[in-house]
């Protein structure tokens, strides 16, 4: 397997030939993770619960990790050349979530950023002497964190997040445990991916059924104003505008008030 970014000018040394029982096993761990992949129900959990059992499934499914996190980046952010921003991201250890901040909120440098702009899966066996990652690779070692697996989330020609599992030991991640962890990857990156269109769904629709509960109490307060005043639809209207402008409310939370003061008053005359 060639199509993987591996850390320049270091060459593992050669690791034990894998035994048909430990083939055998490794298959059977990434049967398991990706078995907890399809029992994921996209709505049944929030993101964040969503993304930190698929951390804890590529644990399981990609050989050597000591630790991973999922990271789900806004959809924009895969085509463009601005900087990444992230939506959330989940982890399965504290040390992994001391290693990501690192690398989005302190650095701005790392695997999960370079494999994500160059849609490839990224590899380290030695962060310490990595030239990718200076800073990054450097400051991880010193925690005694050693390797390095990211994996692209892409669904199509969208990139939605990142896969990175890390080990304390030295050149952990093999060509093998690439092509099992790019298998899982695959499968992780629809759940990640429908996890976001679900939430981002739903927060369009609150965002409308608050903006139709607004127009009503709008419509229903310049319904008041012209009841009162006789003016139009317009001038009722540029009324609440003014007030909302002079008290630096919601011109929403003026039209309630008025509306609310006039059922006050209503019920008073009965």
């Amino acid at each position: 397997m060639d199509d993987y970014d591996a850390q320049p000018d270091r060459k593992p040394p050669p690791g034990p030939e894998l035994s048909p029982a430990q083939l055998e096993a490794d298959e059977f761990d990434l049967n398991a993770g990706l078995s907890g992949l399809a029992g994921i129900v996209a709505g049944a959990c929030g993101v964040d619960e969503m993304l930190r059992q698929v951390a804890q499934f590529a644990v399981q499914a990609i050989p050597g990790a000591d630790g991973a996190g999922v990271t789900l980046i806004y959809p924009h952010d895969a085509d463009s050349g601005d900087e990444l921003r992230i939506q959330a991201w989940s982890v399965t250890a504290d040390f992994v979530q001391t290693i990501d901040t690192l690398q989005y909120d302190k650095l701005g440098e790392g695997p999960c950023i370079t494999c994500i702009q160059t849609r490839r899966p990224a590899v380290s066996g030695s962060l310490g002497s990595d030239r990718r990652w200076p800073r990054f690779g450097g400051s991880v070692a010193r925690m005694g964190v050693h390797s390095v697996l990211a994996l692209p989330l892409t669904v199509g020609d969208r990139v939605v997040g990142s896969i990175n599992s890390y080990a304390r030991s030295k050149d952990a991640f093999t060509e093998h445990a690439v092509q099992l962890g790019s298998q899982f990857a695959g499968p992780a990156a629809v759940s990640v991916y429908n996890s976001q269109v679900l939430a981002n769904t739903q927060l369009r629709t609150t965002q409308l059924q608050q903006a139709l509960r607004s127009r009503a109490v709008i419509d229903q307060a310049i319904g008041i104003i012209r009841s009162r005043s006789g003016a139009t639809a317009q001038e009722a209207f540029d009324r609440l505008t003014r007030i909302s402008q002079r008290e630096h409310i919601k011109l929403a939370d003026v039209a309630e008030q008025l509306v609310d003061e006039a059922v006050r008053r209503a019920r008073a005359r009965q």
